[in-house]
Formats: structure tokens, C-alpha cells, sequence
């Protein structure tokens, strides 16, 4: 459905939630117009959620709220970046790309990159020791989710050889102040040569170079998982935690007490930390023995 020009999409969990398509990287002007058209639509929504855009970070309405986050770097200009945020193992890593081989540039979207992204997703079944959700979907379903919001995106591609070995795709907000990386996937095969080191390293210069003044790097923390290898990668780089209003409106009673009993969130999110821990060691076990047996191949290291 659409509201308000945004497309909306609804999550199946106890209860249904409605969000923007695009929740982390377009925006609403106007939450009371958009709330409006939703209790009008006769579709069955029990709960709205939306965020605040940068850098707007203090709560600005009164519907229920609690605290989101995002990985933010504030973008000035990339020299300053390359040489006064940048953490020195992560320049170093952007520096060897280039001397190996990886060569960065802005592509348009096309066939060709449709292919090899699709190459990408489907060289490894486990990535950050979890199944990768893009694994094992069809050229044709890789091309029609890739090209969504083209009028406003920005495609940077990593190659050796003439090969496309990773990608991001840059998805700016209206304003053009706010970009975010909607995918960023390097081949595993090619980790030595450091390709996202390199492909961040130019995502900064094309936002510096359209005085995008933001670029988030999706969540710093997911969950209760406040420190993780990926958290790491992100603050050598220079992104920073940024915590970000995030509302849920109640469209239905059950909404209302379905808020109220923390039904909103995933199971996962409400275990405590430590279990939570526990159960992605054996998951992520589980996967390492399923998927090597399956390819002889050690994906230990993602």
C-alpha cells in the first residue's frame, strides 16, 4: 500500500506492524497526515513505526517512543575523513586494495551490474555467521530488488580484473543531506585484498563530493548486542553510535496492548544477552558443519 507517496510495507510478528519501505533511509514530513491515511485505508495495521531524520535526535513528537540507533558519519569533506577521522589500520586496509589490484568507481545500474551483484550474493551461503538471506535467489529476483529507488541512489563498485568483486548501493533521502548504504557485499574470495575498506573509503568521497552532509552505515548495534566485529569495522572507519527516536503509534487495541507487553520485537530481542550469545555460537555452529559438509568449504571467516 502507499501513504502519503511512501510505500508501506506490513510486518507479520504477534501483532502487524507497518513501516516505510524504505524505513531507514526515506522519511515523513508530515507522521499525522501519513496516520491519517492509515486508520482510513481499512487495511488491519495494529501498530505504526517510524524514525526522526538527521540530525534530528531529539524526540520532536509525543506518540510512543523508544530509542533506535544508527551508525553515523558526519560528512565534511573526504580529506578531512582520510585524515583526521579514519582509524590507521582501516587507511592502511583502503591503501592495499589499491595496491592489489581493486579498482573503485561509481557504475550505472544496468545488466551487467545486475549480474555480477547477483554473482556476489550467491558465492557464499553464510556471511557474519549467518545464513545469508540473498543466497540462492534468481538473476531476475537479484535485478528487481536491487533496482529499487534508482532516481536516488548511487551504485560504487569494487573490480579486479574488469570483475565485479563488491558493491554498495547509496540511497540518499529527499532532502539530500542523508545517505545510507541500503547494500554493501564484498566476495569472500577476494577479503584479502580489502575491497570494503575501499568501497567505504569512496562512498565518503561521493557524498563529500554532493555535500551529503550524513552517511549511515545501518545499525551500530543491533538488539542487546551492543559490541560485535561489525561494530568494530564501523568505528575504524569513523562511525559513531547515534541513538534516533523511533515511535510506535497503536492503530488497534491490540496494538495498545501489544505495546504495552513489549510484543512489538522479535523473541530473539527480548532474550537476555547472555542466551542470546549462547544460541548464535550454536547457531553459527550449526551453519559452519551444515554448509561445509555441503561445499568442502571452510567459511569460518566472513
Amino acid at each position: 500500500m502507499n501513504i502519503c507517496g511512501r510505500d508501506v510495507k506490513i510486518q507479520r510478528l504477534l501483532c502487524r506492524i507497518a513501516h516505510l519501505d524504505a524505513d531507514d533511509y526515506k522519511f515523513l514530513d508530515d507522521p499525522e497526515a501519513a496516520l491519517g491515511e492509515l486508520r482510513r485505508s481499512g487495511m488491519r495495521i495494529d501498530l505504526f513505526t517510524f524514525t526522526q531524520k538527521l540530525p534530528e535526535t531529539t524526540p520532536k513528537y509525543t506518540y510512543p517512543m523508544e530509542w533506535d540507533n544508527m551508525a553515523v558519519l558526519k560528512v565534511s569533506t573526504f580529506e578531512h575523513w582520510w585524515t583526521k577521522q579514519i582509524k590507521f589500520k582501516a587507511r592502511n586496509k583502503a591503501k592495499q586494495a589499491e595496491k592489489k589490484g581493486v579498482v573503485i568507481r561509481e557504475v550505472s545500474f544496468d545488466d551487467t551490474l545486475a549480474r555480477g551483484i547477483w554473482e556476489i550474493y550467491n558465492e557464499c551461503p553464510v556471511r557474519q555467521e549467518r545464513r545469508f538471506p540473498h543466497y540462492g535467489k534468481s538473476l531476475e529476483t537479484v535485478r528487481e530488488m536491487s533496482a529499487t529507488y534508482l532516481d536516488s541512489s548511487i551504485f560504487i563498485g569494487a573490480y579486479v580484473d574488469d570483475k565485479l568483486v563488491g558493491f554498495i548501493k547509496l540511497t540518499v533521502d529527499d532532502t539530500g543531506t542523508q545517505a545510507g548504504m541500503m547494500h554493501i557485499v564484498s566476495m569472500i574470495r577476494h577479503r584479502d585484498k580489502a575491497p570494503t575498506n575501499a568501497l567505504v573509503a569512496q562512498a565518503v568521497r561521493s557524498c563529500a563530493d554532493r555535500h551529503i552532509s550524513y552517511l549511515v552505515y545501518s545499525k551500530f548495534a543491533y538488539g542487546k548486542k551492543t559490541r560485535s566485529s561489525m561494530s568494530e569495522f564501523k568505528e575504524r572507519n569513523a562511525f559513531e553510535r547515534v541513538d534516533i527516536p523511533r515511535y510506535y503509534v497503536p492503530l488497534t487495541r491490540w496494538g495498545s496492548l501489544a505495546l504495552s507487553m513489549n510484543l512489538h520485537h522479535r523473541l530473539a530481542d527480548r532474550l537476555p544477552e547472555p542466551l542470546a550469545a549462547k544460541l548464535r555460537e550454536l547457531r553459527s555452529a550449526w551453519y559452519q558443519r551444515r554448509f561445509q559438509q555441503e561445499s568442502g568449504v571452510n567459511w569460518s571467516v566472513q
